[in-house]
């Protein structure tokens, strides 16, 4: 699943008059990087959520013929879900799958998805984090085994725990998860939430883990400055 129903504020004015998922960088959108990504790791089966500017997601995947995936609209014109609330709206399209590959549309990464199911099989976890050791204002805290136990705001000083632990890691988020379907089944919030207070719910009785990635090169490009910064370093590193 692809979330990429944002409102991109914090990429204005490249939002004004599109979603975040339709700025471009070295001339393809944030989606069709997002979906090419997932096909070079054999996921083609892949549901996008829209919200913000919806029709012009929806005009685009008609002109690329959904870049030869099978695409599944979850339409969250309505109402904006959030990172939880979208994912709980789409579960229907994930029945039967063993895994699921979730992706947020503003990150660039050259994240190898095959070798992160590898580790999430590995560890039969109910959800496997995507993270890095990298300058956040937001963490999220795991101890020796990797295990999700605790969250923490940096700015705010506020601090969550919800696992006990003898030495504590911390980790920032890269946006890129891969879950067991049967959490959709645990989840008890409604209407809009973020997945983070999900994983936080349920870390105490569930192996919810991290999967730190900090050799691949990674962009969260949700602000104009980091846009420029993506496209020059892949392309002068990538192309």
């Amino acid at each position: 699943m692809i979330f990429a129903a944002g409102l991109g504020t914090r990429l204005r004015p490249l939002t004004d008059d599109r979603p975040k998922a339709l700025v471009e960088v070295l001339g393809k959108t944030l989606l069709q990087h997002a979906i090419e990504h997932l096909k070079r790791f054999g996921i083609t089966d892949i549901v996008v959520n829209i919200h913000h500017f919806g029709d012009k997601v929806l005009d685009v995947l008609e002109q690329h013929q959904n870049f030869a995936c099978n695409i599944i609209i979850s339409d969250e014109r309505a109402v904006l879900l959030e990172t939880g609330g979208g994912l709980l709206k789409a579960k229907a399209h994930f029945k039967g799958e063993e895994a699921l590959v979730i992706y947020n549309v503003d990150v660039l990464s050259n994240i190898d998805l095959v070798k992160m199911h590898r580790y999430h099989q590995a560890h039969q976890a109910l959800a496997t984090l995507a993270t890095r050791s990298r300058e956040s204002s937001r963490y999220l805290l795991f101890n020796e085994q990797q295990e999700l136990c605790g969250w923490t705001n940096t700015n705010t000083k506020a601090i969550r725990h919800v696992r006990p632990a003898n030495s504590i890691q911390q980790y920032a988020f890269s946006g890129i998860h891969i879950i067991n379907p049967a959490l959709l089944d645990f989840i008890t919030q409604e209407g809009k939430f973020s997945i983070t207070e999900t994983y936080l719910d349920l870390a105490s009785e569930h192996k919810i883990i991290a999967y730190p990635h900090d050799q691949d090169y990674w962009f969260d490009v949700g602000k104009p400055e980091r846009l420029a910064a993506a496209a020059s370093f892949i392309e002068k590193n990538i192309r």
